[in-house]
């Protein structure tokens, strides 16, 4: 159950995970509770596709409409995402069905607002396990929120063949006016204030204007959201036009932008495990993100220099500025994280954890 599958690294998850199930050995019926949206595409072929629509404020105290919805389905188990856990938790156990499983996927402000834990609280005494994205988050869950025992961690996964290096065409620069040859730092998602866009610009502002480039860098925001009058804002306040900072809007096709991409970066306040991350090392492209929530369990022990402190716009820059300067450590870095990817955040190894826990006993 998930509140849509309109864009984004939780959406793509879950539709990756639809798509990957052993149907041998289970069925799958996806449940939405908002609209389904650009990730569904195609998802009707493979498993059966509900939409229920409930009205926000009074479907929290009496879910009637998700019960009756998840009655007609009757399943075995309801597997909820973030987003929409108190409701699918709630109309869960109204009814009837023996297993509740959630899955935390860290999208949060830090610290959590009182309503929040509130919610996760009781959410929590009506869910039989909660799987958490990140050691970090599972931490986090057993922190007073969650009974540690039914707390598990399933890393997030992507398909490391889909996502592999490719070489740049060149199509998509031409488009969007990037010259041959000039570096390009990327990041993707959507427009929210958790990852802190408006830093990431200041940070390149900074970079751009003390540095002495031969070819200056290109900056690629990619997503869409309601920051993105602010961004704009905050591009025009710290002088940057659009031709440092592209802001494509959202980005049907990953994959040529991917290969344009000279260093993928987050600014991130929060993460929980990204996808857009694991993405983009998974395709072999050194990263430079903020240390929180598991973004420094993603990088692993070998790329721990690539981390900067959260809200230090300065060290960023100074990051990004190492990265461009030494091509062969950025390589090697690539090479890594492509590594990583493969050996721990698997698309086929997040898809059997779901499938052993699915058959576990309670």
């Amino acid at each position: 159950m998930v509140l849509d599958l309109e864009a984004g690294g939780l959406e793509r998850l879950v539709a990756d995970l639809v798509r990957g199930i052993d149907r041998s050995r289970f069925d799958v019926e996806l449940l939405a509770l908002s609209h389904l949206g650009r990730e569904a595409e195609g998802l009707e072929a493979v498993a059966p596709v509900h939409t229920c629509r409930s009205l926000p404020l009074i479907s929290l105290v009496w879910p009637r409409r998700v019960a009756t919805a998840i009655r007609h389905i009757a399943p075995d188990i309801v597997h909820s995402h973030s987003g929409v856990w108190y409701k699918a938790s709630r109309a869960a156990r109204l009814a009837g069905v023996p297993r509740v499983i959630h899955t935390d996927h860290g999208r949060r402000h830090v610290p959590d607002y009182r309503r929040d834990r509130f919610f996760d609280r009781k959410s929590a005494r009506r869910t039989d396990i909660v799987v958490a994205v990140s050691d970090p988050l599972a931490r986090h869950m057993a922190n007073g929120l969650v009974d540690p025992a039914k707390v598990r961690v399933i890393r997030n996964g992507v398909d490391t063949k889909t996502f592999a290096p490719h070489p740049d065409d060149g199509v998509l620069r031409a488009a969007w006016g990037i010259a041959p040859g000039r570096p390009v730092i990327t990041t993707i998602g959507r427009f929210d204030p958790i990852k802190r866009y408006d830093l990431m610009i200041e940070a390149f502002a900074h970079l751009v204007k003390t540095g002495d480039w031969p070819a200056a860098p290109a900056l690629v925001i990619a997503g869409e959201g309601p920051d993105e009058g602010l961004l704009r804002h905050r591009m025009a306040e710290v002088g940057l036009s659009a031709d440092d900072v592209k802001l494509p809007g959202w980005v049907r096709n990953v994959h040529p932008l991917l290969a344009l991409t000279t260093v993928f970066s987050l600014s991130s306040e929060s993460e929980g495990t990204s996808v857009s991350l694991l993405e983009a090392m998974s395709a072999g492209i050194c990263p430079v993100v903020t240390n929180v929530g598991g973004n420094g369990q993603v990088l692993g022990e070998a790329l721990q220099h690539r981390l900067v402190p959260f809200g230090d716009a300065r060290a960023m820059a100074d990051a990004w500025r190492v990265a461009l300067a030494d091509p062969a450590a950025r390589e090697r870095d690539a090479g890594a994280a492509r590594r990583r990817v493969e050996d721990v955040y698997s698309l086929d190894a997040m898809v059997r954890a779901y499938e052993r826990l699915y058959l576990e006993r309670n």
